[in-house]
Formats: structure tokens, C-alpha cells, sequence
């Protein structure tokens, strides 16, 4: 065979060896390319990330509201009680020695005790009967008896209605209407959050989650001993922290939050 056809024939087998590697080259990339893209486009991009819900994180307003300075009360000595069934009080008004505040915007808060037959101390309740829907609202029942310390506060609570939020907590060691604690139980979320309020920022730092029943009532109660808080619903320890932001003595009360309708009853508190 002549050697110019022998270097032709050599010269065309090279020339398919060499496609055949790039197709296989080819198909390579792609199967191995193909997860990496689909790996990609479940990340999300640099720089975002996921938002925590903002009832769990912090949030307030950029300027806090102004509230009205409390008005002093004694600190109490441990083993004095003060207990409140609102039996005694005149329907459709405040209970005495109690007065109203609100941290955040929306309307005026519209506290006042009523006779409800499903009361756990009969006849009496007090309830905060304001429909605003206002998300950051917090209307506050203040006690103006006395200042604590450390101490055991507790209350029944029945979450009547709401529909952006459904909820009743507990206050302690407040300053003023836009600085303290709170604890709060949610039937729309279902779920027990412990607070701290800052010049009406609030942020959150303990909770559990648990059934918050609506049209029912439940016992909410706190224990606060030095910077130690332990929180329980229905008599069982939910929540135990630590925090030192509040750590002198201040006023108790009652919360709900938004376009809560709550009832409250028996609210005890006994110094520590």
C-alpha cells in the first residue's frame, strides 16, 4: 500500500478518536455541571437570609411613644400580699387602685371590670375590650399599690377574641409604660413569651411553645428572684432565664396586645 494513503487512513482514525474524547469530555461536564446549578439555585443569594419572625426577635418603634412618668410606690417587704378579684369594684369602670397606659400607637386602651358567669372567683372580671388592630399596642392595667422586687405574681386569663393577635400577660418590675417585663400566653399562635421592654423597644430572650385554648381560662405565673425568672402556665414550668436588665424593684400588671379581647381575674402578687 502507498505511503500517502497509509498516513490518510492514520490521519482520519486520529481525527475520530479525538471527537469520540470530546463528546464523552462533553457529557462529563454537563452530568457533573447539572448539580452544581441545581445546588446553586437552592442557595439563597449572599448577603440575605431568612427573617426571624418579628413577635420572636425585637421590634419597636424608631422613636418609642412618650408615656406618663409612674407615680412612686412603696417597694414591699417580703411576705406582703396583695391579692385582686375585682368583685368589689363598679362594672364598667377601671378597679380602683389600678390605672390604664399603652406602649406603642393606636387607640386608647379600654380597660373596665364586668360580670362574667364563667369567672374563676365570681361575678367579676376585668377586661380590655379594645378592638384596635394597631400591631404594636400593648395596652397595660397598672396596680398602684406597691413596688416589687423579687416576687410571685400570677393570674387567670381567657383569651376571648382577636384576630391579629389573641393574647394576655403578666407585668413586673415596670418603670413606666415604655420599661419592664412581660410574660405573655398567645391562642392565635400558640405560644408563652418571656420579654424585656426597652424605651418601648421589646425584645425577646426565653419562650416555649405550647396550646393556648381560646374561650378558656388558664393560670399564668411568674416567679422573678434576682436576675433568676421562671415562668409557668397551668401550675407547669415552661420557661426559666436569666436577664439583668430590670433589676430594681417596680409596679405589677396586666397586658394584652393589638386587637386582644382578654379577661383577667384573681390577680395575686406576694413579695419574695
Amino acid at each position: 500500500m502507498p505511503t500517502s494513503r497509509i498516513a490518510l487512513i492514520g490521519a482520519t482514525l486520529a481525527a475520530l478518536v479525538w471527537v469520540v474524547a470530546c463528546k464523552g469530555n462533553d457529557r462529563d461536564e454537563h452530568q457533573t455541571s447539572a448539580p452544581k446549578a441545581a445546588a446553586h439555585a437552592q442557595m439563597p443569594p449572599q448577603g440575605q437570609e431568612e427573617k426571624p419572625d418579628a413577635d420572636e426577635g425585637e421590634e419597636g418603634p424608631t422613636v418609642p411613644a412618650r408615656v406618663a412618668p409612674e407615680k412612686p410606690t412603696p417597694q414591699q417587704m417580703a411576705g406582703k400580699e396583695f391579692v385582686y378579684n375585682f368583685d368589689s369594684d363598679m362594672a364598667e369602670r377601671l378597679p380602683a387602685k389600678f390605672h390604664s397606659a399603652k406602649t406603642g400607637g393606636g387607640a386608647q386602651e379600654k380597660w373596665a371590670v364586668a360580670a362574667d358567669p364563667t369567672a374563676t372567683s365570681r361575678p367579676n372580671v376585668v377586661t380590655q375590650a379594645s378592638t384596635d388592630r394597631t400591631d404594636y399596642r400593648f395596652p397595660l392595667l397598672i396596680s398602684d399599690e406597691g413596688s416589687f422586687q423579687d416576687l410571685d405574681l400570677s393570674v387567670k386569663f381567657k383569651a376571648v377574641s382577636g384576630s391579629v393577635d389573641r393574647a394576655g400577660g403578666l407585668v413586673f418590675r415596670l418603670k413606666d409604660a415604655n420599661n419592664y417585663y412581660i410574660v405573655r400566653a398567645n391562642a392565635l399562635e400558640n405560644n408563652y413569651r418571656l420579654y424585656r421592654v426597652v424605651n418601648g423597644w421589646r425584645s425577646q430572650f426565653a419562650g416555649a411553645n405550647l396550646k393556648v385554648t381560646s374561650g378558656e381560662w388558664h393560670e399564668l405565673r411568674v416567679e422573678a428572684m434576682g436576675d433568676k425568672i421562671t415562668c409557668y402556665y397551668d401550675g407547669s414550668k415552661k420557661i426559666e432565664s436569666t436577664d439583668g436588665t430590670f433589676k430594681e424593684a417596680g409596679k405589677v400588671g396586666l397586658w394584652t396586645k393589638a386587637d386582644s379581647v382578654t379577661s383577667f381575674d384573681d390577680l395575686r402578687v406576694t413579695a419574695k
